[in-house]
């Protein structure tokens, strides 16, 4: 059936219901009809609980079909869905469920460790145990499969960490209107930055959903009536074979896969048809050129790349043939972003100086939940400053110079050392530490500790097992340090502020 015309998920069920809309990570397949009456339901079933516009719905959910519904179900009755990372520990997901004022957190239930993290997090947050759902099902159950009276556009509300390492909701206002009076414009606009159209493609989910843009890029896909491939965890090997087994069309990536995927032996690369891949759009951290360069060598032209944040959505794009001709560039600005760099007093840099980058765009500004002062702070007037420093070139493509000073990207995760170091500084051997990124081939950067120990401390093998035993119910796991070295004393500037960037520059002369 022809679906090009018809404006995303919701219209494209109505008209065409058997069309395949999801496969999950087991393999079982729902439709787009089977979808959006579980969606249908569960937006029923809010209601029935004293849901209105505006109010927060929370999910602590692995990859899987129960993203999806609560996605849909939360994105045609005008609520914010906060994704929440599943690897957190109980008193992180209870600091994001207390700021955000969850009212119902719908969670995966593993029968084991998850469950009881989340059910500790919401007992902490003042969320009741009558709001916890184990999975979507809880809220489906008795209500009925039609359309919801008086729709309206929700909004996903995504975490993101500043430098002190607390997480804030990144919220946009409510249109009010229908869902489907969007689609037109993200049609066009994901249309001109990585040439994705309506109809029968196949989109691979490689991703965490709790981050912002594998979470889009799967609303995208079903606003676009595409086919949405769900992995449950990354394995080089097992996404060839789902590109394989499944014709897929487009995929979602960061670079760190690349790594492991030109890692694997030549046998392994030639045993896999990935000639069907037309789009594989990459964004999260920098791409080195000579991966970039062996993954379009393997798999042919098919790398887009974006840049931008969880505040600013997509900022610069470039398609393959450009960066091609421009090796290292993120792109132009896409449709509807203005640019600048801007020095140290707010000037505007000529092309090829660095600085500071800022954009603006009428695609709708954001605000910090509940701390107006950080969304004044982040921004210039209308302009916004990711955090990064770059340079535009004569033709108005930007050059990445290095990310924001404090901010770790390991594997295309952001990590922030101020929450790092505020769990290492409680353990009583621990005088003072400083948490840098170093160059990591695999990851882009791996997270080191660099600690000055209290007096009369003995280092060693010892501590640093202590001290990463000591992180385990503090910090989520993907956070903790890679390596730990010990200093007898820190660097800090002539105010007696300790300096990350000395730390760092003597631990790379050091190695």
């Amino acid at each position: 059936m022809d679906i090009s015309s018809l404006p995303g998920f919701y219209r494209i069920a109505e008209a065409d219901s058997g069309r395949r809309a999801v496969v999950d990570t087991d393999g079982s397949v729902t439709t787009y009809g089977e979808l959006l009456a579980r969606a249908d339901q569960v937006a029923h079933g809010l209601r029935a609980r004293g849901l209105v516009q505006g109010d927060v719905v929370a999910g602590v959910l692995p990859n899987g079909i129960d993203v999806v519904v609560m996605l849909l179900a939360t994105g045609q009755i005008g609520l914010y869905y906060v994704p929440v990372n599943w690897h957190l520990t109980a008193a992180e997901i209870a600091y994001i469920l207390n700021d955000c004022d969850a009212r119902i957190v719908v969670y995966g239930d593993d029968g084991g460790a998850l469950a009881g993290a989340v059910k500790e997090a919401c007992a902490s947050a003042g969320v009741p145990a009558e709001a916890t759902y184990a999975g979507y099902a809880g809220l489906a159950e008795g209500q009925p499969a039609t359309t919801p009276d008086d729709r309206s556009s929700g909004s996903v509300m995504w975490y993101t960490s500043g430098t002190t390492g607390f997480p804030k909701g990144v919220q946009r206002r409510l249109s009010g209107a229908a869902p489907e009076d969007a689609v037109p414009l993200t049609t066009w606009f994901v249309g001109e930055v990585c040439d994705l159209r309506p109809g029968d493609a196949v989109h691979l989910v490689t991703s965490p959903m709790y981050h912002s843009a594998p979470c889009a890029h799967t609303m995208i896909a079903l606003n676009l009536g595409h086919t949405v491939v769900i992995t449950g965890g990354f394995d080089p090997v097992n996404i060839l074979e789902l590109i394989e087994r499944y014709r897929v069309t487009n995929a979602m990536m960061v670079p760190t896969m690349f790594h492991r995927m030109l890692r694997l032996p030549d046998e392994a690369k030639k045993r896999y048809d990935v000639s069907s891949l037309q789009q594989v759009i990459h964004t999260g951290a920098a791409c080195p050129v000579a991966v970039k360069k062996a993954i379009m060598d393997w798999w042919g032209p098919v790398l887009y790349e974006y840049y931008g944040s969880t505040e600013s959505t997509i900022a610069f794009s470039v398609k393959p043939h450009d960066w091609l001709a421009r090796p290292g560039t993120v792109g132009r600005p896409a449709p509807s972003f203005e640019a600048r760099v801007l020095d140290e007093n707010g000037d505007e840099l000529p092309p090829g100086e660095p600085g500071m980058v800022y954009v603006k765009s009428s695609m709708g500004a954001f605000e910090y939940r509940k701390d107006p002062g950080r969304t004044a702070a982040s921004k210039r007037g209308e302009w916004y400053a990711p955090g990064d420093i770059g340079y535009l070139d004569e033709n108005g493509y930007l050059f990445l110079c290095d990310r924001r000073t404090d901010l770790i990207i390991s594997g295309g995760v952001n990590i922030y050392p101020a929450e790092i170091e505020a769990a290492l500084l409680e353990h009583p051997a621990v005088a003072d530490v400083a948490v840098i990124g170093v160059p990591d081939e695999e990851w882009g950067h791996k997270v080191v500790a660099v600690v000055q120990p209290a007096p009369g401390t003995r280092t060693g093998p010892e501590l640093t097992a202590e001290l990463l035993d000591h992180c385990a119910p503090r910090i989520a796991r993907f956070k903790h340090p890679r390596a730990i070295e010990y200093r007898d004393e820190l660097p800090r500037t002539p105010t007696g502020k300790l300096s990350r960037y000395k730390v760092r520059e003597e631990y790379l002369r050091g190695t």
